[in-house]
């Protein structure tokens, strides 16, 4: 694989609650190159650091909710350019935010600013998408109006291509629509019945959505469950045999 793959610690949930630092290592012991953060299990940066090191794990990215650039964007930012966190990523925006044009727009106005002050702290903020993005309002994906209305340089986009694919669009035709733009991509699989599995195990065209990323410039693929069935490590590691196989063919 010569994408840098890392997993979306969300997917382990259940088990860095118990023990963030352990599954960290676990994680690391897979084969993942690096991980992506939603929260930090009440570690300091410091802390963070130093486990990240003893690992040899990168840092793809990390969640940060909205409400906590809101609450204290400086500190967030820190934390982030602490531990080497090459990109900061707003997870979610509620349908309601986004389905409002004068909402939207104020959304992208702060974004704009935000990316801003990551951008002088060496970081990159981007946008993490779900399918009601793909809902339109004058004639445009909630998402288009997102991007159209933020800084290229400032504001990337995180594509999910499984809520891409999950809202009928095509995932390879929106990742090259908005080429240099995805610097990472969230890369989930789907069941016959349209709910979560590990990659490689569903109906989407993974080895595609893997190539187009590349053709793109995509530099990271981040692999997610949000909702394993199985046990949640098993999950990551099947997701990560899987991939592998995929694109060594």
């Amino acid at each position: 694989m010569s994408m840098q793959v890392g997993l979306q610690l969300y997917t382990v949930r259940d088990q860095t609650a118990q023990d963030f630092k352990g599954t960290i290592r676990k994680v690391a012991q897979l084969g993942y190159q690096g991980v992506e953060f939603a929260g930090y299990g009440d570690l300091s940066a410091e802390e963070l650091r130093g486990l990240l090191q003893e690992t040899g794990l990168k840092v793809a990215g990390s969640h940060v909710g909205y409400h906590l650039l809101q609450a204290d964007s400086a500190r967030e930012i820190e934390y982030c350019r602490q531990i080497g966190c090459p990109y900061l990523i707003v997870p979610y925006m509620s349908r309601e935010d986004l389905n409002d044009t004068e909402r939207l727009l104020a959304f992208a106005k702060q974004m704009n600013e935000y990316g801003k002050r990551c951008h002088e702290a060496g970081i990159t903020l981007a946008y993490h998408n779900h399918n009601h993005e793909f809902e339109k309002l004058n004639g445009s994906y909630l998402l288009d109006i997102l991007a159209e209305n933020t800084d290229p340089e400032l504001v990337k986009l995180e594509l999910d291509t499984y809520w891409v694919a999950f809202a009928g669009v095509d995932p390879k035709a929106y990742l090259q629509q908005h080429a240099g733009r995805v610097p990472l991509v969230h890369l989930k699989d789907m069941t016959a019945e349209r709910t979560f599995t590990e990659v490689g195990n569903g109906t989407l065209d993974i080895l595609g959505y893997y190539t187009t990323a590349k053709e793109v410039g995509a530099a990271w693929y981040i692999v997610e469950n949000d909702a394993p069935t199985i046990p949640s490590l098993e999950s990551a590691e099947r997701s990560f045999s899987n991939l592998a196989k995929l694109t060594q063919r």
